[in-house]
């Protein structure tokens, strides 16, 4: 399938002002919140739902950032990524902390953010606010606020970001026969690259 716009600006900033007001509802105002995005993708998302937040409640709700890199269960599986700044504004014990994130994939992201909160207070309870739900649980986690239910083929990528949502095909991983091979350079320093 060629890349395609699934939900635009419009559509993002609609589902955001939606999760907004659900997240209100649902905990009867904003007293006691704390809005905390995943690095990378759900800082951005995170930012315009506590100003949402401010615009419909007037509530000054913290907000912080949260790596989990390190406190994921594929560690040794899959390469780590560069480590992100993990922002924690205030200590988290009886607050209500609202995990935003961009994507919910398999949902082994969220389970370590759940283990790296646990590291800045006893949360009275976290709430997970995604904007697309693109299915393939590996792990019993559901999202309490969604944007957008998308179902997906595992291998497809699915890009979010303010200004919409792109689904497309995966990058498909060259064979090995394509690859370059490296071949010695008989005592130069020096390794060369050549397709044979």
């Amino acid at each position: 399938m060629p890349r395609a716009l699934v939900m635009d600006a419009d559509d993002v900033r609609r589902a955001l002002v939606r999760i907004a007001h659900e997240i209100l509802e649902r905990n009867h105002g904003a007293g006691g919140l704390v809005v905390v995005g995943l690095q990378t993708g759900g800082v951005p998302l995170a930012e315009h739902l506590v100003a949402l937040l401010a615009e419909i409640d007037g509530a000054d709700v913290p907000l912080g950032a949260l790596d989990v890199a390190f406190y994921r269960d594929d560690i040794g599986i899959r390469p780590v990524l560069a480590e992100e700044v993990t922002r924690i504004p205030v200590d988290l014990t009886d607050r209500v902390v609202v995990l935003v994130d961009d994507v919910l994939f398999t949902g082994r992201t969220v389970r370590a953010a759940l283990d790296a909160l646990a590291d800045h207070g006893r949360a009275r309870a976290v709430q997970l606010a995604v904007m697309v739900d693109r299915g393939h649980r590996e792990l019993p986690i559901r999202p309490d606020y969604v944007g957008k239910n998308l179902p997906t083929r595992s291998d497809e990528l699915v890009e979010v970001g303010i200004g919409g949502v792109v689904i497309g095909e995966s990058v498909p991983v060259p064979p090995a026969s394509a690859h370059p091979e490296v071949t010695p350079d008989h005592g130069t320093g020096v390794a060369s690259g050549g397709a044979r």
